[in-house]
């Protein structure tokens, strides 16, 4: 299918690691221009010449979103770039495990910062060339907002604030045509994936008993899978879905995990 994204230019924060690698390798095999923010120089550059090494077509912005002003920069540097913006993938985060027994203050909100006030800054930011182009937005979420993790309380809670905030965009920006929609991420094996195992007892047998209770094929979702509904919503080819969560996690969350053993 051609999701008509030639020369579109798209914003994705963590866009060089694990599921935003698939992402942006995903988007530039379909045409579009993926730019690929970033906290590790070496990490953006790497796959930003795996992308071009494929024929696509990409740039790189080294930026810490944790920090307000690199999220402004990161919008400003693309439009100085391209002078245009299609699409913004918040995508960047990381399971920090801060939960509420051996947590804090501190570590709570330092936690809303790496995983949920870059989705609102980089779309803040990002909003006038958004409206220009009536784009769309897409909001990468866990499971875990609605499940639970256990001793992850800022992981889950910042992945609440992106379900609602996914919905709220979608109303607030109906008038400009801009599109906001959420794909929730359940169980998919990237490198964040393989070190939060390795911080349990068995990494191996844990990875058995989730993966024997996948619902769809008692496997974990891919990446590229992820990316390619990503890919999807950014396009025209949805151009009458907003304010969705879409489950792309082989029923993991909403169908009974005993059928994965039936």
């Amino acid at each position: 299918m051609n999701l008509h994204l030639q020369e579109k230019v798209i914003l994705v924060s963590g866009g060089a690691k694990g599921i935003g690698e698939s992402i942006s390798s995903v988007l530039a095999a379909e045409g579009a221009i993926p730019v690929i923010v970033g906290r590790n120089q070496a990490d953006n550059a790497r796959t930003l010449e795996v992308i071009q090494a494929a024929g696509g077509l990409g740039h790189a912005i080294t930026a810490e979103l944790t920090q307000p002003d690199e999220c402004e920069r990161a919008v400003r540097l693309t439009l100085e770039r391209y002078g245009r913006l299609h699409g913004l993938v918040n995508n960047a985060g990381v399971n920090d495990g801060v939960g509420l027994e051996g947590g804090g203050y501190e570590a709570f909100m330092a936690s809303l910062h790496k995983n949920l006030v870059h989705y609102y800054l980089l779309a803040h930011h990002a909003l006038p060339a958004l409206k220009q182009s009536k784009g769309s937005i897409v909001n990468i979420g866990s499971k875990t907002a609605e499940t639970g993790q256990g001793g992850t309380s800022a992981y889950a809670a910042a992945n609440g604030g992106r379900n609602a905030l996914t919905r709220e965009w979608a109303v607030e920006l109906l008038k400009y045509g801009i599109r906001v929609n959420a794909v929730i991420v359940a169980e998919s094996y990237t490198p964040l994936y393989e070190k939060w195992l390795q911080t349990l007892p068995d990494p191996a047998e844990t990875l058995k008993n989730i993966t024997r209770n996948i619902p769809l094929g008692q496997r974990m979702t891919t990446p590229e899978e992820i990316a390619n509904t990503v890919a999807f919503l950014l396009s025209e080819k949805s151009s009458h879905t907003t304010g969705q969560l879409l489950h792309v996690d082989g029923g993991y969350v909403h169908l009974d995990r005993a059928l994965a053993n039936a």
